[in-house]
C-alpha cells in the first residue's frame, strides 16, 4: 500500500491549477452563477485540454490518481463543472458521467449542463436521469429518473470518493486564503497570524485538512485495488470529509471575520458551492447511520479501523 500519488499525478493536478487559472480562476463559478447554461463553455475548453475525458480511472491505477489530482485541483478553483461526476461515468451505460443519490428527491449539481447522466444509489440501483428540475442554489437540481438495472455495486464506491477529492482541494485554498488574510490583516498593532489563540485555530484546521488528505488517499487505494471494503472506505471518507470541511470552514470564516460571507472574498464562494459536496448524497449523520448499517459490529479495516 502506497498511500501518495504518483509524481504524474501530482504534476498533472499542478497543470490543472495553472490551466483553470488560466481560463478564468476564480471568475468561473461567478460567471456561471450568473448564467448556469454557460457551464459547460466555461469549463468544458480547459477540460478538454487537459485530457480529462482521456482518463480512466475505472481500468487504470494511474488514471485513477490523475483524476482524483484533478479533482482537487478543481476544488481548488471551485469549477463549476462536475469534474468528478464525469470522470465517475458508468459502463454499459449510454451516460457522460454518474451521481450517486439517495432518498425520495434525488438531486445532483446538473442544472445547466445538457450532458447525459447516470444515477446510482448506495444500493446499486441504477438509473438514467430523464429531466431536470428547476435549478436550485449551487447548481442543485432535483433529478427525474428512469430505473434502469441493480448492477451498479461497483459504481457507488467511485461516485462517492471522487466528489471527497473535490471537497479536499477546496479546503485546501481555504486554508490557503485564511493564511494570507491573517498574515495581512492587523490588529493591536500586530497581524493576526501572531496572535496565539488564532495559531491554535488554524492548527485545528490544518490537522482536519492534512487528516483528510491522507484518508483520501487510502480510500482511492481500496477503490483501485478492488478492496472488497471499497464502499465502506468510501463512506467512511465522506464522514471523514464532512467533518474536516465542518472544522476547516468554520475556522476560515471566524478568522476572516464578518467579510469572509461577502461576494467580494473568494472564501464565500467556496463555501457556499462546498455545500453540495457535503449534503448530496447524503450529510453528516445520514453518512454515519448508512456507514454504521453496513459495516454492523464488525468495524471498519485498514485505516479507518
Amino acid at each position: 500500500m502506497i498511500l501518495d500519488l504518483s509524481d504524474d499525478a501530482k504534476e498533472y493536478g499542478r497543470q490543472a491549477l495553472r490551466a483553470f487559472e488560466s481560463a478564468g480562476g476564480d471568475q468561473l463559478v461567478q460567471q456561471a452563477e450568473a448564467k448556469p447554461a454557460s457551464r459547460e463553455a466555461l469549463a468544458g475548453p480547459a477540460l478538454s485540454g487537459l485530457g480529462a475525458w482521456e482518463l480512466d480511472p475505472r481500468n487504470d491505477a494511474d488514471g485513477l490518481e490523475a483524476a482524483a489530482a484533478l479533482c482537487r485541483s478543481a476544488g481548488y478553483w471551485a469549477l463549476p463543472y462536475p469534474v468528478a461526476e464525469r470522470l465517475a461515468a458508468p459502463t454499459g451505460i449510454d451516460a457522460d458521467g454518474l451521481v450517486v443519490v439517495a432518498g425520495p428527491r434525488p438531486a445532483g449539481v446538473l442544472a445547466g449542463l445538457e450532458s447525459r447522466w447516470a444515477a446510482v444509489t448506495l444500493d446499486g440501483s441504477r438509473s438514467v436521469v430523464s429531466a431536470l428540475g428547476d435549478a436550485g442554489p449551487a447548481f442543485v437540481a432535483e433529478l427525474e429518473l428512469s430505473a434502469l438495472d441493480d448492477d451498479g455495486a461497483a459504481d457507488v464506491a467511485l461516485g462517492l470518493v471522487l466528489p471527497c477529492w473535490t471537497l479536499l482541494g477546496m479546503l485546501d485554498r481555504a486554508i490557503e486564503l485564511t493564511i494570507a488574510h491573517i498574515s495581512l490583516r492587523k490588529q493591536f498593532g500586530q497581524t493576526l497570524s501572531s496572535f496565539q489563540g488564532v495559531q491554535f485555530q488554524l492548527t485545528d484546521a490544518e490537522v482536519e485538512r492534512s487528516g483528510l488528505d491522507i484518508l483520501a488517499k487510502y480510500a482511492l487505494w481500496s477503490v483501485g485495488a478492488g478492496n472488497p471494503e471499497a464502499l465502506n472506505d468510501a463512506l467512511a471518507l465522506r464522514m471523514s470529509a464532512i467533518e474536516a470541511a465542518e472544522v476547516v470552514f468554520r475556522v476560515c470564516h471566524q478568522l476572516h471575520g464578518a467579510v469572509g460571507f461577502c461576494d467580494e472574498t473568494t472564501l464565500s464562494w467556496l463555501s457556499r458551492y462546498s455545500q453540495p459536496l457535503r449534503r448530496l448524497p447524503l450529510g453528516l449523520s445520514a453518512t454515519r447511520d448508512e456507514l454504521t448499517r453496513r459495516v454492523g459490529g464488525s468495524g471498519l479495516t485498514g485505516l479507518f479501523a
